[in-house]
Order: C-alpha cells, then structure tokens, then sequence
C-alpha cells in the first residue's frame, strides 16, 4: 500500500513541475502538518526558476511560520518564492464579502413578489460560475 502511495505522491510531484502555471490559491488558510509542508516546499523547489508559480494568501510573510511550523522551513520558502516575482499587496474588503452585502441589500429593499408555479420557492435561479464571479 505504501509502495502504491509512493508512485502516486511521485506522479502527481512529477505532473505539478510540468505545468506551465501552478496556481495555490488562499495560502495559509489551513496551517500544514510537518510532512505536508516539507512536501510544498519539494514543488516549489522544484519549480523554482523552471516554471511560474501563482500564490495567493490573506497572510502577510512574517505569518507564514505559523502556516509551515518551521522558522527555516519558511525562510527558504520565501528566498526561492521571492526572487524574480511580481507581489502584489492589495488591502480592502473582499470582492466576495462586497458582491454578498451589495446583493443582500438588494434582496432587503426590492418589492416582494411570488415566484412562478413551476418555480420551487428556494431554487436558485441563477447559477454563477467560477468563470462569471470575477471580472
């Protein structure tokens, strides 16, 4: 079982130096057990001048420890996501938390009215694609 563990783990390192764009989206929302940050740290190493990497967190640097639980871990983290990059800091509410309140007050002041007969009263009716959410 370990052996098979081990091929996949591999494989999936393997896919994720090959990707012209690795994207890592919300850094840091969930802090990294030692193995798993030690694992991260392996693709952007690997990655590190081969290929461009995309990370997003709501975590400024000097928070980054708590994520990776390592001091050294996170530093060498840093020096190699750091050199030859692009940050860009941006501050203010969230566009998710401004769509929400704005639709919100929306729905608090328009008029009542009653949906169709075929119309389940809690169906969506509108799905929103990740595609659609942001412009």
């Amino acid at each position: 079982m370990e052996a098979r563990d081990e091929r996949r783990l591999r494989a999936l390192q393997k896919h994720l130096n090959t990707v012209k764009l690795l994207i890592v989206d919300e850094l840091g929302y969930v802090p990294f057990t030692a193995v798993g940050s030690e694992l991260l740290f392996d693709v952007f190493s690997q990655r590190y001048e081969r290929g461009s990497t995309l990370v997003t967190s709501n975590l400024p640097f000097d928070e980054w420890t708590s994520v990776f639980g390592s001091e050294r871990l996170t530093g060498a983290l840093l020096d190699r996501l750091t050199h030859h990059v692009h940050i860009l800091e941006m501050n203010g509410e969230s566009f998710r938390l401004a769509t929400s309140k704005k639709a919100q007050r929306r729905q608090t002041h328009a008029p009542q009215t009653h949906a169709p007969e075929n119309h389940a009263p809690n169906a969506p009716t509108k799905t929103i694609s990740q595609g659609d959410a942001e412009p």
